[in-house]
């Protein structure tokens, strides 16, 4: 592979991984190339994928560069969104749901603590569902904190937050604890 084409596919990795624009110069740093460079290939790239009509483009929108599902393809990708809405949540899904249902209301950055990982996607992905919604901001950080729906009861067949299962007798007891053998 010639260093050019390297390079654009270093730069299309990074695309593929932002949830929203990202500057010339964050791409540039990221891939430590001059931003002039960088700019070059942004360009190179979009009118590629104009040229070959691919499904989806690269746009400078907000600032940055993103890419984004042709507009001439928007009933399609409307119609698998919605029909998606009938798919299985994935295990990420899920146990940041069971984080937002049993901590609510709480902020995504308090999610992505007590997961350990970004939950930024995984949230979008619950509130386009239905089954979260914003529910307030948190006075000291100005942080949006996020509580479950009455679609997700109505999903679960109960009434309140209150017929959530105790958590409690799923855990182990204080005397327990320590015949429990962690990984290091």
């Amino acid at each position: 592979m010639q260093q050019d084409d390297r390079r654009a596919a270093a730069l299309e990795a990074v695309l593929m991984v932002v949830d929203e624009p990202v500057s010339a110069a964050e791409l540039a740093a990221t891939l430590e190339l001059p931003q002039p460079e960088v700019e070059e290939l942004l360009g190179t790239l979009a009118a590629q994928y104009d040229a070959d009509g691919r499904g989806f483009e690269l746009r400078p929108v907000a600032g940055g560069w993103r890419f984004y599902s042709r507009a001439e393809f928007a009933d399609v990708v409307s119609r698998y969104v919605l029909e998606g809405q009938t798919a299985r949540l994935t295990q990420a899904a899920l146990e940041t749901l069971a984080v937002i249902a049993y901590r609510q209301p709480v902020a995504r950055s308090r999610v992505a603590a007590i997961r350990g990982v970004n939950v930024d996607s995984v949230v979008r992905t619950l509130v386009s569902r239905g089954l979260v919604e914003e529910g307030g901001t948190d006075p000291e950080s100005g942080a949006i904190l996020y509580q479950t729906t009455s679609y997700f009861l109505e999903r679960l067949g109960i009434g309140s937050i209150a017929e959530l299962p105790q958590l409690s007798p799923h855990l182990p007891g204080l005397d327990e604890l320590g015949s429990i053998e962690f990984e290091r």
